[in-house]
């Protein structure tokens, strides 16, 4: 399954109430998890971020309908990009002319 790299910021909504995180991280899995995404590992961060979560989805449009649906929450703005192991990026790169 193709790997994605979700970083996070707190909305006003979301920061207001930041007490919850925890718990709102744990039903979003849950939630994901009803889209066939599994929940590799998350952080909490400083800096630009707030945080990053690791997930694994089974295609792109899958995705993009979990980080829509979260957007729709309001409690972050996300970031989302697909990540490569060595082995998917190597064959990328192999196929070039």
């Amino acid at each position: 399954m193709p790997t994605y790299v979700l970083l996070w910021t707190w909305t006003d909504q979301g920061v207001k109430a930041a007490k919850d995180s925890v718990k709102r991280l744990e039903s979003g899995v849950k939630e994901f998890e009803k889209l066939g995404i599994s929940v590799k590992d998350s952080y909490w961060t400083m800096g630009v971020y707030d945080g990053v979560v690791i997930l694994e989805a089974p295609d792109d449009a899958t995705m993009s309908r979990a980080v829509l649906g979260l957007g729709m929450l309001g409690n972050v703005r996300t970031v989302t990009a697909r990540a490569y192991t060595k082995s998917e990026i190597g064959k990328i790169l192999n196929s070039l002319p």
